[in-house]
């Protein structure tokens, strides 16, 4: 075969970076799986759970709220506000917005004695919740 004045002793096709003989006469055709475009469906998933999951994981997911969810889970009785502000250096508001975060997703009850207001983990949390809590905490 001549290709640019070049003598080719054997005529191939290169095709996605392979090289084929193309006196290759007969190919075998496969059998087509997939074909692209066409998908088979997903496992059912319930979406309110999968919706209140990823809320709670995101509530989780700032450091200071996994701190503070962390410390009630340790603690044995309710923490002040002031024992967070003290102990994360953080101004009264900014702990009662992520307070208000962790109590958003059902994590936190909230009780008002006087002046303050103290925060503990609620006592009737999802068994799922639980089980993420102390795999994160423990």
């Amino acid at each position: 075969m001549n290709v640019d004045g070049l003598s080719l002793a054997y005529p191939s096709t290169n095709v996605d970076g392979f090289s084929y003989d193309r006196r290759m006469t007969k190919l075998k055709e496969l059998p087509v799986l997939r074909q692209r475009g066409v998908c088979c469906g997903l496992p059912d998933v319930d979406a309110t759970w999968a919706a209140s999951t990823a809320a709670l994981m995101k509530a989780l997911a700032d450091p200071t709220r996994l701190t503070m969810a962390a410390s009630l889970w340790k603690s044995e009785a309710p923490i002040c506000i002031c024992d967070f502000t003290a102990g994360l250096g953080l101004s009264q508001p900014t702990i009662s917005h992520h307070m208000a975060k962790l109590k958003e997703v059902g994590l936190v009850d909230s009780e008002k004695r006087g002046i303050w207001v103290y925060y503990r983990l609620r006592a009737d949390l999802a068994p799922a919740t639980r089980s993420l809590l102390v795999q994160l905490i423990d």
